[in-house]
């Protein structure tokens, strides 16, 4: 699956997943877990905009090391304060589910930024050693042996 896909699909699913969570739990509860998980919601943005601008893969690299430690301690609140706050088995297993594809996420990112970038193959007129195609702007206008609006292509009058 292309990382560019998957990646806002796998943050919809852990963030619909907490918001579940924190909509069924006492408001007492929720003063603790909004804040956490709109830090989440704030980093799993950052991805994303990141992702619209091409970024190179050591900036997203740093982004997803911080979404995934904002998206550990959401799970760590809801796993540690489940019975007080009323949050569902199954709310907190979706999260973990979506942390383990964040975390293969990272991994698969953080792994691109760590290998050498290739050097950009030369070009045929590099390995030819010939001058690179004239730009339109050098190209001279005028009788070629083409040039049939003046005259016949053998160039006879």
């Amino acid at each position: 699956m292309n990382l560019r896909r998957a990646l806002p699909l796998a943050m919809a699913m852990f963030l619909s997943a907490a918001g579940m969570a924190a909509a069924q739990g006492p408001p007492q509860c929720m003063k603790d877990f909004v804040p956490l998980r709109d830090d989440a919601t704030k980093k799993a943005a950052a991805i994303r905009a990141a992702s619209e601008r091409k970024v190179p893969p050591a900036e997203a690299c740093s982004l997803f090391k911080v979404f995934v430690a904002a998206e550990a301690k959401v799970i760590k609140y809801a796993r540690d304060n489940a019975t007080w706050c009323g949050i569902p088995p199954d709310a907190i297993a979706q999260m973990k589910k979506n942390h383990d594809h964040s975390l293969a996420l990272r991994t698969q990112v953080c792994k691109v930024a760590a290998a050498p970038q290739r050097p950009a193959a030369p070009s045929l007129s590099d390995a030819l050693g010939a001058p690179n195609a004239a730009a339109p702007d050098t190209i001279k206008p005028g009788r070629g042996t083409f040039d049939t609006l003046t005259g016949t292509p053998l160039g006879a009058k």
